[in-house]
């Protein structure tokens, strides 16, 4: 894999942040909001909650986790998206670049955009509401390191499947996160689940991590080879989606479809 493509990725990027200040606006708007929205319902749960939890770690240190892999997941599919409305494929592969080196580029423009989102979250978070992520420990780069992966796996996936069924079909990334959730325990254990959900959430990396996070701040040793797991899952599942998306790539060229690719394209 060679760096003056994936840095060209980069910079394309940058470019369109940079030509439309208001790309940069859903980086701090809606982070902003869930800070705020869920940040004062853990303090009035705090305020007539008698059995001394603290919601604003369960609460809204979960929500703040879950919105950090989303804006992985969708910072991906985002900076795909961006050269399906402008039709830019045929001119990105009809130069030398790779299919590895392109989402190699869109991975990490997704790492570096998402990061500023996780810094204005922890701005306004930790003095508003007093959250501290401290608790948790080393294992809080665990937790970061797993969601970051299997929102590149996701987003991977999704951009995929847009490839694949055509444009239009952009509207079943979105409610990807949402239709996930309820698998992973943001808010819940597992144990709460029927026996299909848990062997469904088994599979899915962030589930390991809301776990463990309730474990340790509720003041419960959290294993730490179940971590491991989550992250090897989630480096397994990110190959599988590569994987993926380079089969649908090249049936997408031997089909022609990248060549006639339109809001239409359904087959």
């Amino acid at each position: 894999m060679r760096l003056e493509p994936v840095a060209g990725i980069l910079l394309r990027q940058w470019y369109l942040l940079r030509g439309s200040p208001v790309r940069f606006l859903p980086m701090f708007a809606w982070v902003a909001i869930d800070v705020v929205l869920w940040g004062f319902i853990s303090r009035y749960l705090n305020s007539v909650n008698s059995a001394g939890i603290n919601f604003t770690a369960l609460l809204l240190g979960a929500v703040l986790m879950w919105d950090l892999f989303t804006r992985v997941m969708q910072g991906v599919t985002t900076g795909f998206l961006e050269d399906v409305w402008s039709r830019n494929f045929l001119n990105l592969f009809a130069s030398p670049l790779t299919v590895s080196e392109y989402v190699t580029g869109l991975v990490i423009a997704s790492i570096a955009t998402s990061l500023i989102g996780l810094t204005v979250m922890l701005a306004l978070a930790m003095p508003l509401f007093g959250l501290s992520y401290l608790a948790l420990g080393s294992q809080l780069l665990l937790f970061v390191a797993v969601l970051y992966g299997f929102g590149v796996a996701l987003g991977i996936v999704a951009s995929a499947m847009v490839l694949r069924l055509g444009p239009a079909s952009e509207w079943l990334v979105w409610p990807i996160p949402a239709l996930l959730s309820p698998f992973c325990g943001v808010f819940y254990p597992l144990s709460v689940l029927p026996a299909w959900m848990r062997a469904v959430a088994h599979l899915l990396p962030p589930s390991y991590v809301f776990e463990g996070m309730r474990a340790l701040l509720q003041g419960r040793a959290s294993p730490l080879s179940s971590v491991l797991f989550a992250a090897a899952l989630a480096a397994l599942e990110i190959l599988l989606a590569g994987y993926c998306f380079v089969r649908v790539y090249r049936y997408a060229v031997r089909t022609g479809l990248l060549a006639r690719y339109s809001a239409e394209t359904v087959s």
